[in-house]
């Protein structure tokens, strides 16, 4: 892996982790398109880059999201004292950990099979085009009129039930959770900022998740500055696509997304139909 391809990565995966386009799909999307075989070849390598290009986008998140970091979990150790949810804050923190409790479990216990099987360029291509259709319709027809303060229980259990549903690469857990919110009225910014804050136990978690298993081996020789550049092109990218879609959704709807989740889909199925890119493997 050169130090190029690891900024290419890092800046793919900092831009899909927040955008609703899919980080999972993109990762193995850029390899397959530019016959990048390194990461098939060696999948210890893989996995351990993967570990560091969720670290990237976690640092992401802290620095924009501190200060609702610090309020959300001093709070939430105040619910714990006092034994009872008298701030918003409190609770947020709350629904928050309940929503992602289902792509723990679903992620831990599917892992294999969703890397083996989910993750084929041809079912990519699927996913990208159906769920930017659904994202269209449901963005046309929801009433978006409810902010995060109106969430309850059952909403954040939905929507993390939804979030499980994005491990199949293509689909995209920011776009997934932020459907879903529209889907119970929130409106485009307050379902965009619920995905952001959710993102942060579960990006943080798959970092140390994966971490944890390719820990003893340590970096393969010669790879620490790719390493190095994949992680700050994923932090400075990820800040990026946070600070930008915040920004956007709030005078604007999920048509740039749709438009371009069906243009990714429809051109990798052109690659195969045409027998320019093999609809299987990288």
């Amino acid at each position: 892996m050169t130090i190029l391809q690891a900024i290419i990565l890092g800046i793919v995966q900092g831009l899909t982790e927040f955008l609703p386009i899919s980080s999972s799909g993109h990762l193995l999307i850029v390899p397959w398109l530019f016959n990048w075989h390194f990461l098939l070849e060696n999948p210890e390598l893989n996995k351990t880059f993967d570990v560091a290009l969720h670290l990237g986008t976690f640092f992401s998140l802290i620095a924009y999201f501190w200060r609702d970091i610090g309020r959300l979990l001093s709070a939430w150790v105040h619910t714990i004292t006092h034994r009872n949810l008298d701030s918003p804050e409190g609770k947020l923190a709350w629904l928050i950990i309940v929503s992602t409790v289902p792509a723990a479990i679903v992620g831990v216990a599917f892992e294999d099979v969703i890397v083996t099987r989910l993750g084929q360029p041809w079912m990519i291509a699927v996913l990208m085009i159906v769920f930017g259709l659904v994202m269209w319709l449901v963005d046309r027809s929801a009433k978006l009129d409810r902010d995060i303060d109106a969430l309850t229980w059952g909403d954040s259990l939905i929507i993390g039930v939804a979030q499980a549903l994005a491990l199949a690469p293509g689909v995209s857990r920011s776009g997934i959770t932020m459907v879903t919110g529209l889907l119970l009225r929130l409106n485009r910014e307050a379902a965009a900022r619920y995905s952001f804050l959710m993102s942060i136990p579960v990006v943080g978690g798959a970092a140390a998740y994966k971490g944890l298993q390719v820990a003893q081996g340590g970096l393969p020789a010669g790879t620490a500055a790719p390493f190095a550049a994949g992680i700050a092109s994923a932090a400075l990218s990820g800040f990026a696509a946070i600070w930008f879609l915040l920004a956007y959704l709030k005078h604007h709807n999920f048509d740039l997304f749709v438009i371009y989740r069906i243009a990714i889909g429809v051109g990798m199925l052109i690659l195969m139909i045409t027998g320019v890119r093999a609809a299987t493997g990288i």
